[in-house]
Formats: C-alpha cells, structure tokens, sequence
C-alpha cells in the first residue's frame, strides 16, 4: 500500500468524528427564550366582602311565666309547636279567684248601698241646717260621710277590677307568636306570681338575628373608606351571605341591621348584626355560621391570581413582569387582603403589566422569555429552566 493511500485511509475516521461534532453541536443550539404564562392586569370593579364567624338568635324571645298562684290543671300546647300571641298556654286552678271576684261584687254592693244612705242624709240635714235645726257640725259630718261612701264604690271598683285580672290569669296566654320550648312545669305543679324558673320559653324565629364580631379597627377602616369613596353600596343597605355548620351556603341573603355602638375593651372587637328570612325554621338560635358580610364595591381595582405571588426574605409580597424590552423584572407589592383566588393589589403595579402566573420558578430578574396568555383551565406547564451559562 502506497503512502497516499495509507493516509487517506487514516483521515476518514477524523473527518467523519469532526462532521459527527459538528451536528452534535448544531442539535444543542438554544430554540430561543422560554415560554411563561402571564396576565395584562386591568383595573375593574371588585365586589369586597369579610367573612366573620357568628351566632344565631331569635328575634323575639319571651319566657312565660305565672302572674298569679295556684296549682296547674291543664297543659293545652304541644311542645314544639307553633304558637300565636294570645293562645291559651296552662290553666291554673280558677276556684280562688272565683270566689274573689264574688267578694269583689258583693263589697262593691255594700258600698254602693251605704253611698245612697249617706247622700240622703246629707240632702236631709242640708234642708235642717237651713233653719237651724241642727249644729252645722252635724251637717259637715253628713257631707263627709258622703264623700267618703263615693271613695268607698271606686275603691271597691278597683278591687273587683284586680279579682277578675286574677281569674283572667289562672289562663297563661302566648305574649308572642312563635315557636314554644320545653315545658318545665307539668300537670299538678304548683306554680307562684313572679318565680325566677319560667315555664316555658317562645321565640320568634322568622326573621331570625345573626349577630357577628369584627375587629374595631376593621369597622374604622371601612367607614373611612366608604366616607372617602373609595367604597361604594350603591345606597343600599350591605348584604350579607351565609354558610352554615356544615358548610353549605344559606339560600336567603340577610340585610345589616347595625354595629354596636361601644366596643369591647377585653377584645377591642364591635358587635354586627344581621337579620335573615327563615321562612322554613332552617336556622335555630345559637347555631354557629359564618357570615360574608357585603362591604362595598370597589370600581378601580386591581388583581392578581395567589398562585402568582412569592414573599421575599422580609415577608414582602412580590410578583415577576415582563417588561417592555421582555426581559423579567420584580415588584414589590402592596396586598392587604385577598378577594376570592385573588390579591387585590394597591400598589406596585399598574394597568398593563404583564404579571408572571406560570414557568417562572427556574428564571431570575434581567433573564429573556416570551410571554405567551395564561390559561387558569390549562393544566400547569413544566417550569422553564434556567439557560446554560455559556462556557
């Protein structure tokens, strides 16, 4: 083998190593910036509300209790039932009172009759006076005799009025209309005017009171921002939205009925109240519900998805933007409260800028990408990495 050929022979394995580099090399060329998802934020009209944990309470509660004393005879309601104002709750033994009112009667008869006798003696002794026929002492005397038989018949009126009052009561009669409790008292019990331990208790549960706390400071801030402006309700009243024990949504909205006036120096926390429909009997008094309270709506707004949201090492929210020149740039933002899967942001962003939702995790400040629409129904893209450093 000449020497030509022996060299020839001793190139190919380079060459074809070389070509076989050189499209290794072609292949690991960048495709060019990574792809991230982002949002244009716009300013919009937001409807802000708190959730506020609280209690039911009746609207009106009553607790019966006796006015008069006696023994009990009857029970004539069902526990549990439906009550209207003035249906007949217990009858107490009426034999007593009975015969007051027949005392009563039969005293007021007296008077009556001693009232006529001393009018006619008074007549009599006027005419004798006259003539002086008798000392005008005696005739004083007739006349206050008089006077004192009328105040006698008014008194006696009085107390006949008291002894049918007393025979009326043996009867207790729904003060309101509601739903009735437990009795306590069964039949035979002897019961007094006045005792501490009531009967039985009636509230009225429709509409029903929902009573909630809030942080004084909280009340301020939104009064403040309602007077400014920055809030508005339209001239309604706030609405209010419920969830219940077992964390479903009431169907009804409630209304605000009004804030406490004073706030609680053990918790600095105001008292708000809200009345609700309850037209089915589904809400009962002391059950705990959560309460959305309505406050306003804020008409120049602006949010951004949580999901876009990191802290810096001071606890500062931040967010990434594209930025004209599309590279990523940080921004510190200020976020006092969340709006549903939002932040509504006050500050550090403006309308337009384009905030990195997703694929931004690998990449820093200052790093090229493409900024393509973010998709919250699309599945989560791989987060981009990081270009090689060129070595």
């Amino acid at each position: 083998m000449s020497f030509v050929k022996f060299a020839a022979v001793a190139l190919l394995p380079l060459l074809a190593a070389c070509g076989g580099a050189k499209d290794a090399g072609q292949q690991q060329q960048p495709a060019g910036p990574p792809e991230v998802s982002v949002i244009t934020v716009q300013r919009q009209a937001v409807t802000l509300s708190s959730e506020l944990p609280g209690r039911t309470t009746a609207f009106e509660t009553s607790e019966v209790r006796p006015q008069v004393n006696g023994l009990i005879l009857a029970r004539l309601f069902q526990e549990g039932d439906q009550v209207r104002r003035g249906q007949p709750l217990y009858r107490i033994d009426p034999q007593p009172y009975v015969a007051q009112v027949a005392s009563a009667r039969a005293a007021l008869a007296r008077a009556r009759a001693a009232i006529a006798s001393s009018a006619g003696l008074q007549r009599r002794y006027g005419e004798l006076v006259k003539i002086n026929a008798i000392a005008k002492q005696d005739y004083e005397n007739a006349i206050t005799s008089a006077q004192q038989a009328t105040a006698d018949v008014a008194a006696q009126q009085a107390a006949l009025k008291t002894a049918q009052l007393d025979l009326a009561r043996t009867t207790i009669t729904a003060p309101i209309s509601g739903r009735i409790g437990l009795s306590v008292a069964t039949t035979g019990a002897l019961v007094t005017a006045g005792q501490t331990t009531a009967l039985t208790t009636i509230q009225r549960l429709d509409p029903i009171f929902v009573d909630v706390t809030q942080a004084s400071a909280d009340v301020l801030r939104l009064r403040q921002r309602i007077m400014s402006g920055d809030l508005s309700r339209g001239g309604q009243a706030a609405r209010v939205r419920l969830k219940l024990e077992d964390g479903s949504t009431y169907p009804i909205e409630g209304t605000l009925q009004f804030t406490d006036v004073s706030v609680d120096p053990a918790t600095g926390t105001q008292t708000i109240r809200a009345s609700f429909p309850n037209p089915r009997g589904l809400l009962l008094p002391g059950m705990y519900v959560r309460a959305e309270l309505v406050e306003g709506t804020e008409s120049d707004a602006i949010l951004v998805p949580i999901r876009a949201v990191s802290r810096d090492e001071k606890g500062k929210p931040t967010v990434q933007v594209v930025g004209k020149d599309g590279k990523i740039a940080l921004r510190v933002l200020t976020a006092p409260r969340t709006v549903g899967a939002n932040w509504l942001v006050t500050a550090g962003l403006n309308p337009g800028d384009k905030v990195i939702v997703e694929g931004a995790s690998m990449l820093r400040p200052g790093m090229a990408v493409k900024a393509v629409a973010w998709n919250p129904n699309a599945k989560p893209a791989a987060p981009a990495a990081a270009p090689a450093a060129a070595k």
